[in-house]
């Protein structure tokens, strides 16, 4: 019980416990006083003694409490007699009296919301699709073995559907002889446009052998037919398209890269806005077998355990420039992409994932780049043939309590269907992936993981591949996650971790919800979608031409899986498939779909996405049931052009 009682009254009875405190210190301090005085007295004595004072001084302190007490109670009576007489009547007191309006419930959006159901079906068998990741293992656990691999969708036949190539590795060069096995290639599906595809690796010449990783597509000498380059540990690889059938041109070309190094991501676009495809490539950190075995790695003091990017340098980043003749010309130290660490002066860049984007808005292709364990950088491009790492000051380097994080997927897209810019970067186990978002036009970005609701959903996973894109086709971009450690033997040490991992699902419930990204759970996307894997590469396509994406993802070590994507939505889209005078595919061009009211939808064309895979070139637009009114296009040479749509549910091809 807790009684209260006017302020004056408060004030004295404080005064009095603080009087009989005072009093019960003294007479506590009396006896030892009294004791140290008399030393030679015997202990009966000194007992005798102490007792006498102990009896007056508790009379005294008695004595003063209750003369306290009384005065405290005249005082009250005084005040009770007071207020009786000064106190409003009953009836002013009613008059005064203010109704007060209890608050309305409120019904927000969030009670409204349907989450819809999104089943996926694994269609791999069916569809023709038998492949299967091969690492290379040999139970000396170097850190490569466990990165790969790339995948991607792309029209290598011209024949108006997506194609799937699969980026493989090898045996080491050390490795036992392995005679009589199977050597592990490329392999690229031929799609016969109603989603079923046949092996066609042997004769279009893709049957090459060596440790690779990713993959890019792009028309690079300008005669309509996709090229397509491999990134790998060592030399790189570039195959010329030559009417569906492939040539290896890496020598002439110049783009090999420097034979010990480790590349992973590659990108096509037109830095320079030229007319002609540049390549830019991600170099991960300078590894070798034997700096890699040095290391003695272990999970817990345990048996050996696959390296840490940390215990390896940076290597800096290639950036070729088209020459026009067949022939790149390597421009990355003087186009300003060779950051070094401020600390030790080694390259910073430990790249495992590159994005196209705008992000100051002034219409030329800028870059990010998502580095694992360093920060993160943003290349504005200063439309001089040079760029400047803007991550730091734009705020998409590090995280909110300034760390740098274990990157690795990364897209780009305007989720909001605003001019906010959105950038999406897949990181390690136990962070959470990050989500920037730009304040509108300004070129600034803020991590909104945490407050949209996909931060918390991906700390646990051990994300690798990460896209934006429109899967139930509502007009809003959902995010997909491909996940999956890197140590087969991760829940010996860490129970809440496993080396197989479900891939993650974020519907995009709208900006104005409390939670913008749900993840669906298996009841709304499926047991197949929710199988866990050893995740890396994820793309994703219209493989069956019904409007919606279908999505693929490869597993290290592991067989690679085709989902279908089985949504009966009944909302309405349109693909738009551009064709640039340059023939470069108008990888850069931006689309803006408007609708009257305010609101639109923007798609970037780009074919690198995700972790070392490729997507295909055509835009998908969800439009639930909204009708749009006209399509804005900022070609890749800057020109502008305007269309009005007057059909929908169809691909419509747009030339220049």
């Amino acid at each position: 019980m807790h009684l209260h009682f006017p302020n004056r009254v408060d004030r004295i009875i404080q005064q009095i416990v603080l009087r009989f405190e005072m009093a019960k210190k003294k007479s506590a301090r009396t006896p030892e006083s009294g004791r140290a005085t008399r030393e030679a007295a015997t202990r009966d004595t000194a007992t005798r003694d102490t007792a006498t004072q102990d009896s007056g001084d508790d009379a005294i302190i008695g004595k003063m409490f209750w003369r306290s007490i009384g005065i405290a109670g005249a005082l009250m009576a005084t005040g009770a007699i007071a207020y009786f007489l000064t106190r409003p009547s009953a009836e002013k007191a009613v008059e005064k009296k203010t109704q007060t309006v209890l608050p309305q419930q409120r019904e927000t959006q969030t009670a409204k919301l349907v989450i819809p159901e999104i089943p996926f079906v694994d269609v791999s068998s069916e569809a023709g699709i038998d492949y299967t990741h091969y690492d290379g293992k040999r139970g000396e656990r170097l850190l490569p073995e466990t990165m790969g691999g790339g995948c991607g969708f792309f029209d290598y036949d011209n024949d108006g559907d997506q194609d799937i190539i699969f980026v493989n590795s090898c045996d080491w060069p050390w490795s036992p002889s392995t005679e009589g096995q199977v050597r592990p290639t490329m392999r690229l599906y031929q799609n016969d446009g109603r989603g079923k595809f046949q092996d066609v690796t042997l004769s279009a010449g893709l049957n090459a052998t060596f440790y690779g990783m990713g993959v890019a597509f792009g028309d690079y000498d300008n005669d309509g037919w996709v090229d397509v380059f491999f990134t790998a540990v060592g030399k790189n690889h570039l195959y010329r398209n030559e009417g569906g059938k492939f040539v290896d041109v890496t020598q002439e070309a110049g783009v090999g890269g420097v034979p010990t190094q480790w590349s992973c991501p590659a990108m096509w676009f037109d830095y320079d806005r030229d007319g002609k495809l540049d390549l830019i490539v991600g170099n991960y950190v300078s590894w070798s077998r034997e700096t890699d075995l040095s290391l003695a790695s272990t999970l817990m003091g345990m048996e050996r355990s696959y390296g840490q990017p940390t215990n390896f340098d940076g290597v800096h980043m290639y950036l070729y420039h088209n020459e026009g003749n067949g022939r790149f010309r390597e421009v990355g130290e003087q186009a300003g992409l060779h950051v070094l660490n401020a600390a030790t002066q080694v390259p910073e860049a430990k790249c495992l994932g590159i994005a196209l984007l705008d992000a100051n808005h002034d219409g030329w292709p800028d870059v990010c780049v998502a580095n694992d364990t360093v920060k993160n950088f943003l290349f504005i491009n200063k439309q001089d043939g040079t760029f400047d790492d803007q991550g730091i000051s734009m705020g998409v380097a590090l995280t909110r309590d300034g760390q740098a994080t274990g990157a690795m997927g990364i897209d780009c897209g305007n989720f909001r269907n605003d001019d906010c810019c959105g950038i999406v970067i897949g990181n390690f186990a136990n962070e959470q992936s990050s989500l920037y978002l730009s304040d509108g036009l300004k070129p600034s970005f803020t991590d909104v993981a945490p407050t949209t609701g996909f931060g918390p959903q991906t700390r646990i996973r051990l994300t690798f591949g990460t896209l934006f894109a429109d899967i139930d086709l509502d007009g809003r971009l959902d995010i997909v996650c491909s996940n999956g450690h890197l140590e087969p033997e991760i829940q010996k040490v860490y129970a809440t971790q496993q080396y197989e991992q479900p891939c993650q699902l974020f519907w995009n419930a709208g900006k104005k919800q409390p939670t913008q990204f749900i993840a669906l759970g298996e009841d709304k996307t499926g047991k197949m979608f929710q199988a866990p894997m050893v995740g890396r590469g994820a793309t994703y396509a219209d493989i069956d031409a019904d409007g919606d994406l279908d999505l693929l993802f490869v597993a290290n070590g592991g067989k690679a899986r085709l989902l279908r994507n089985d949504q009966k939505s009944g909302n309405h889209w349109l693909r738009v498939r551009l064709k640039d005078k340059a023939k470069t595919g108008a990888i850069g061009a931006r689309l803006e779909m408007d609708f009257g009211d305010g609101e639109k939808m923007v798609r970037t064309i780009s074919s690198t996405r995700s972790y070392l895979s490729g997507t295909e070139l055509t835009a998908t637009f969800g439009l639930a049931d909204r009708k749009p009114s006209n399509l804005k296009i900022r070609w890749p040479d800057g020109s502008e052009q305007s269309l009005p749509i007057d059909q929908i549910d169809r691909e419509w091809v747009i030339e220049q």
